[in-house]
C-alpha cells in the first residue's frame, strides 16, 4: 500500500522486491471501422446515385445505397441480383435512407 493513502492499491509497475510477481493488465478499447455490413444486403446489387459511383471511383471513399448500404464500389453489379429493398426505392414505393430527395 502506498503511504499517505491507505485506500490505494499497490503500484503494479514497482519492483516486487521478491520472488513472487505481479501481472498489470492494461485496458484499451480497440476501435475498429466496418464499412460494410454482414448479411443479405452482401448478396445484392444496390442503387447508387450515379454521381456518387463517379467520386468513389475517383476518391475511393464509400457510397451510400438507396436502402442505407454503405461500402466502397468493387465488383461487377450484372452478378447480383437487385436489393429489392433499393428497388422498391427506386420505384418510389419507400422514400430513400441515402440521405438524398
Amino acid at each position: 500500500m502506498s503511504q499517505g493513502y491507505p485506500d490505494m492499491p499497490p503500484d503494479p509497475f514497482a519492483d516486487p522486491g521478491g520472488p513472487s510477481t505481479q501481472t498489470a493488465v492494461l485496458e484499451r478499447e480497440e476501435v475498429e471501422e466496418q464499412l460494410q455490413e454482414p448479411g443479405d444486403r452482401e448478396r445484392f446489387a444496390h442503387y447508387v446515385r450515379k454521381e456518387k459511383i463517379l467520386e468513389s471511383a475517383m476518391t475511393g471513399e464509400p457510397v451510400i445505397a438507396l436502402c442505407g448500404k454503405i461500402w466502397v464500389p468493387g465488383r461487377d453489379p450484372k452478378k447480383f441480383p437487385v436489393c429489392p429493398i433499393c428497388q422498391e426505392i427506386y420505384d418510389g414505393l419507400r422514400k430513400p435512407q441515402d440521405g438524398g430527395e
